[in-house]
């Protein structure tokens, strides 16, 4: 359920769209606060978003060149599905990855994307450029996986300065749900760090940490 499921988003100043745009803001900054303390967000690194609307497509993307460790519930900047600013009278720059979070919002359908810049991340994706496979561990049913007798692939894409065409390398390695290629919440951007997704910011959160959890055992246990 998006924050503005019931009203008109046409206006970014409506006290509707004003008021989801803060609230937004405020779990973000919690988000980030949390990761920051992990070294996930250093300094301005990384990104997060939650959907405000689908239709039209809005969202809420922390504001670019911020320390993430005190971004506060004003620190967001609303974005359209290109991930281009939706206020004309908004000067901060949204994100230079917003145009990716909405692509992976408008694919997969989720309401909250969370990027990092998590160590083992970057280094999981230098080690195996073709994607991170995982078995035989409890966590992968944080994941929607199980445990056993089963090898699980978190996907690997290589980075680029150009969101349209990392939204196209994306695509190429999200399956989605299905019983021949499950979907794996989240994907490794080589050299760069990872996305992770859900329904909202709770499992959103929950995506990330563990799929990080599951990218540092295989890092280690190499």
């Amino acid at each position: 359920m998006s924050l503005l499921a019931a009203t008109t988003v046409g206006d970014p100043h409506s006290l509707a769209q004003v008021t989801a745009l803060h609230d937004a803001g405020a779990v973000l900054a919690r988000e980030a606060s949390r990761f920051a303390d992990f070294g996930w967000m250093r300094g301005t690194a990384g990104n997060l978003s939650l959907v405000l609307s689908r239709e039209p497509l809005r969202l809420a993307v922390t504001a670019s060149g911020l320390d993430k460790s005190e971004l506060t519930a004003a620190d967001v900047v609303l974005v359209d599905e290109f991930g281009a600013s939706a206020d004309d009278e908004d000067p901060r720059r949204p994100s230079a990855e917003s145009g990716l979070h909405a692509h992976i919002a408008a694919r997969t359908g989720a309401n909250a994307i969370f990027h990092v810049h998590a160590l083992d991340a970057v280094l999981a994706g230098r080690l195996w450029p073709e994607g991170v496979e995982v078995s035989d561990l409890e966590m992968l049913k944080g994941i929607g996986h199980p445990a056993h007798d089963a090898t699980v692939t978190i996907p690997v894409i290589q980075n680029h300065q150009d969101m349209r065409v990392e939204a196209e390398r994306f695509d190429a390695v999200y399956a989605g749900a299905s019983d021949v290629a499950p979907e794996v919440p989240a994907v490794i951007v080589a050299g760069h760090g990872m996305y992770a997704w859900g329904n909202n910011a709770a499992q959103a959160r929950h995506h990330l940490e563990i799929t990080e959890w599951l990218v540092r055992y295989a890092v280690a246990a190499r």
